[in-house]
């Protein structure tokens, strides 16, 4: 790999990754390195700026933060085929990131790169889309710079249909249809449509099925449905997904794309969710990475906590 331009985004707020976003400007920049760094939160978004500045193709965008901080780098730097390499800095969790203890050591890490001693896991993203349907044309956005072509709502994690009220709980009345037929008639707490990714997030915890990130497929799941056969549906990546509000009187349906609020959704419009045609391109520097021991450490499974010994391994 090529360090000729890079981008550097750090958590908003976030002493240490700031900290460590300058080491690293510093480093790059007596390198030859074009450094493109700032900081990326709820009222933060250097993309913009950074994608409408550059001269010359980026070569990786370096995200020291947490999921939420990773997430938002997908969204924008995806469609530019720009690999990401995302360091748990400041950040909780931690599924999408690498651990601090291998980055530190950061110009190791450079020269690594360099001489390609990595390696890059893809994972699919989806794209939304909202139609009005007296007219079957596209809803035009206004203002929302996480939008590609204009039109078009990236997500890594999961786009998600329900409603929002400053002072009450609402229920929603959503209709699905797949691929033009009619599924259901969810009524409850709103819809989630999510990748593999997703499914260890906002999928999961609506007891949605988790899914290896190297798969393509797509997952429909009911948040808190006021019926028990309302039951999670896995469909093939190839599968449309969309989405109808119903008797909305409020007009308080929205589209969130990853937890960041897309747009209203009003009756007579629907969203349609499909497979994007772009990837997001991790960079992972560990040698010995397991997705089955992330998930192991990060959701806490009880079963890793009693040890038995098992004999016929070896």
């Amino acid at each position: 790999m090529q360090l000729k331009q890079v981008i550097i985004v750090y958590k908003a707020s976030d002493r240490d990754s700031k900290r460590w976003a300058e080491t690293c400007a510093r480093q790059l920049e007596a390198q030859q390195c074009q450094i493109l760094m700032g900081p990326s939160g709820p009222q933060d978004n250097p993309y913009p700026v950074f994608l409408a500045s550059i001269t010359e193709p980026i070569d990786l965008a370096i995200v020291l933060g947490g999921d939420g901080t990773t997430l938002a780098a997908a969204r924008h730097v995806a469609p530019l085929g720009i690999p990401i390499l995302a360091v748990n800095v400041g950040g909780h969790l931690g599924f999408l990131t690498e651990p601090f203890e291998i980055f530190k050591d950061t110009e190791q890490v450079w020269q690594r790169l360099r001489s390609d001693h990595y390696a890059v896991q893809q994972r699919m993203m989806l794209e939304a889309q909202v139609y009005d349907a007296s007219t079957l044309s596209p809803k035009v956005p206004s203002g929302n710079s996480d939008l590609r072509d204009n039109l078009q709502y990236l997500a890594l994690n999961e786009m998600c249909v329900k409603p929002a009220s400053a002072d009450r709980m609402l229920t929603s009345i959503l209709e699905v249809e797949i691929d033009g037929a009619v599924v259901d008639q969810y009524q409850g707490d709103g819809l989630i449509v999510g990748t593999p990714t997703g499914s260890t997030c906002y999928t999961v915890a609506a007891s949605g099925p988790i899914l290896h990130p190297g798969m393509e497929a797509i997952t429909v799941t009911p948040i808190c449905p006021l019926s028990l056969s309302s039951r999670p549906i896995v469909l093939p990546s190839g599968s449309v997904v969309s989405i109808w509000p119903l008797q909305d009187r409020e007009l308080s349906t929205k589209l969130w794309m990853d937890g960041v609020l897309a747009t209203s959704i009003w009756p007579g419009q629907r969203v349609d969710v499909r497979m994007a045609d772009c990837q997001s391109q991790f960079i992972l520097l560990r040698e010995n990475y397991s997705y089955y021991q992330t998930l192991r450490e990060k959701l806490h499974w009880a079963g890793t906590r009693i040890q038995y010994n098992n004999n016929h391994r070896n």
